[in-house]
């Protein structure tokens, strides 16, 4: 038996190969199949089946492709309704894997139609459970995603999740093995660990959710509070992995289309896109194009993506280099952007060669930041981070305004110069362009963000002294 996680950092998202003399399953795949396609024919396996644990909000998935490519069986739990062909799992039922078997455990409260998958292996034992967005590593699933649960509150949800996590996963053996669909990072929860496998009775021991003396009213508070609202793109993601998708094969031809500089202009006018900006931000701190949004490849480029442009619908226009532009398209349709109308062929350089203006970010380093400080407290700064980042520890003087909230914020800015960061300098630059296509030009962005900051020894409050 193989069992294989396939982990994704970007969207902090698990997928799962699963093998048995000669079958194969695959839980929560991407969007990008090639690979569990790779696997399987390397090893002599056939894909029976792919296993969707729910409707995902935060990505779309790969089973509608994997399964026109393998005519494996798509399975979803009870509730779920598809508009392709799936088989809609009973409570309970099992499915034969080889030497192994995989049984459908209907786990409701993250959503009404979420199932967690219980492996046993040849002789009937547990060997894991693939959870899904049931029971993460330190957290559970949060309860207010659901997209069709009727007139249910998310404390009536909460109160499905508790019932779900003691009647079908806390009754199973400590040695079961834990593989979640998200680890730290994902916005499918609040507080995940950075593993992303552990044993269930480890996470008896010390998840919050599954304290042997936790009422269900103790659960559905704490698991209900403080949470942030969702990204406008989840909803979108839930639609597409209902009813089905275009191939990513096609995704990708399409936005491969090279666009000369000099009918780039009119290319982005024509179709509405947007420019999305993905080089590194020290590379759009120096020269990019004047209204363009600024979200890099390297970092949390897709979650970010689908925070700040949130219609998957929209069209986008791409500067990125050629080397990453596969890349670059197949992250985006991780999410659902599938309107990539092409590429800058030349990128910006191109852009200035034909006579284009360029924008810049005024950037600078901690130490002058501190300089200023010191001479001026009242200075304005911004800071972008989340505020659970903003109380552990920030700039006395300092205004937080959530990345996440930006577009709602706009009028919260100050109207004059003002610095502004995040913790290392990547969601500060994507704040700057998007401030910068609305017309505030009045950002300065800290190098390094507040790493930096700390570093330089300026005076940070720290939770004592809020």
């Amino acid at each position: 038996m193989i069992i294989e996680q396939i982990y994704t950092g970007c969207l902090s998202q698990g997928a799962y190969y699963i093998e048995s003399n000669g079958e194969a399953a695959i839980i929560d795949p991407l969007r990008e199949v090639d690979d569990y396609l790779k696997k399987a024919n390397k090893n002599g396996a056939k894909i029976k089946y792919i296993f969707e644990t729910h409707f995902h909000a935060d990505f779309v998935s790969g089973h509608v492709t994997l399964a026109e490519k393998t005519g494996a069986t798509i399975v979803y739990g009870p509730n779920a309704e598809t508009s392709f062909e799936s088989l809609i799992a009973e409570d309970n039922q099992v499915f034969k894997l080889g030497d192994v078997s995989i049984t459908a455990l209907h786990t409701p409260g993250h959503t009404m139609e979420s199932t967690t998958y219980l492996l046993k292996d040849k002789d009937g034992k547990d060997i894991a459970i693939f959870s899904g967005d049931t029971l993460f590593l330190g957290d559970v699933g949060r309860p207010d995603l659901a997209q069709k649960a009727g007139s249910m509150t998310q404390e009536d949800l909460a109160g499905l999740l508790f019932d779900s996590l003691r009647n079908k996963i806390m009754p199973l053996a400590d040695d079961v093995t834990v593989y979640p669909a998200h680890g730290a990072g994902s916005s499918c929860g609040k507080n995940m660990m950075k593993e992303t496998v552990d044993s269930l009775g480890n996470q008896k021991k010390i998840n919050y959710a599954l304290r042997a003396d936790m009422t269900k009213q103790d659960f559905i508070t704490e698991v209900t509070d403080g949470l942030l609202p969702p990204p406008a793109y989840f909803p979108l993601n839930v639609k597409m992995n209902q009813e089905g998708y275009a191939s990513i094969d096609d995704v990708i031809v399409l936005g491969k289309k090279a666009i000369a500089a000099a009918d780039f202009k009119n290319s982005v006018e024509e179709t509405g896109a947007i420019v999305l900006d993905v080089r590194h931000q020290d590379e759009f701190a120096a020269a990019h194009i004047p209204g363009s949004i600024f979200v890099g490849l390297d970092g949390q480029f897709a979650p970010w993506v689908g925070a700040m442009v949130k219609d998957v619908k929209q069209k986008i226009a791409l500067v990125v280099s050629e080397d990453r532009l596969e890349e670059a398209i197949t992250r985006l349709s991780r999410v659902g952007f599938d309107q990539i109308i092409g590429y800058l062929k030349g990128g910006v350089d191109a852009w200035k060669t034909v006579g284009n203006e360029v924008d810049q970010v005024t950037s600078v380093t901690a130490a002058t930041l501190k300089a200023e400080l010191e001479s001026n407290s009242s200075i304005p700064v911004v800071d972008v981070r989340k505020p659970s980042e903003f109380l552990t520890c920030h700039l006395p003087n300092a205004q937080l305004i959530p990345l996440d909230d930006i577009s709602a914020s706009l009028s919260e800015f100050p109207n004059e110069p003002y610095y502004l960061h995040c913790a290392g300098g990547y969601r500060s630059m994507i704040a700057i362009s998007i401030l910068k296509a609305r017309g505030d030009h009045f950002a300065m962005n800290v190098s390094g963000g507040f790493g930096s900051i700390k570093e330089s020894g300026v005076r940070i409050n720290m939770p004592s002294s809020n």
